[in-house]
């Protein structure tokens, strides 16, 4: 496990969406985290936006970077609570085709070791849609650099070995070819 130095670096073009109804770009912590790690590690960042907390917005929003042959993936952070303002992980499920249900059981585990069982509280979550990975972390700067350093880094390095999520993105569609 870990990375085969021998296979060629991919970079992936990552988006990046908080969601939030209180901040503006220059106090967003949470998605510079993101911003920052997705650059450091040789990924393009593709995109960056905030939006409020509202439902049928960020669903519209993570529609439009899917059919966006220029993303390959979109990170967000926020919203992903229990309030009644949380709704990132319902529009995330309105445009999922596929969930990835084992990237919220690993995210709990991670969380478990920083934060013990607050991390209950946490509906991180991902999915594909339109051959386009959809993940949603918490809104918090530590729970982006958990995400990021313990699962996304690796998942989106097409060295990291025994799989990665980046070689099996040519076949996320193989169910529209024809046969």
């Amino acid at each position: 496990m870990g990375i085969d130095e021998s296979r060629e670096f991919i970079p992936v073009r990552i988006a990046v969406l908080t969601v939030s109804d209180t901040r503006s770009i220059e106090e967003d912590r949470s998605g510079a985290v993101l911003a920052g790690r997705i650059e450091a590690a040789g990924h393009v960042l593709a995109a960056r936006e905030i939006l409020r907390d509202e439902r049928s917005e960020i669903a519209g929003l993570l529609r439009r970077w899917v059919a966006d042959p220029g993303i390959d993936a979109v990170i967000s952070t926020g919203g992903t609570g229990l309030t009644g303002r949380d709704v990132t992980v319902e529009a995330h499920r309105d445009v999922y085709e596929k969930e990835i249900d084992a990237f919220s059981t690993l995210f709990t585990l991670v969380s478990h070791a920083k934060i013990g069982t607050s991390a209950v509280q946490s509906r991180a979550c991902a999915g594909v849609a339109g051959g386009t990975y959809l993940f949603a972390l918490p809104g918090s700067p530590g729970a982006c650099k958990d995400g990021w350093d313990e699962i996304l880094k690796y998942q989106l390095d097409y060295r990291h070995m025994p799989c990665n999520f980046v070689e099996i993105m040519p076949r996320l569609e193989e169910h529209k070819r024809r046969k």
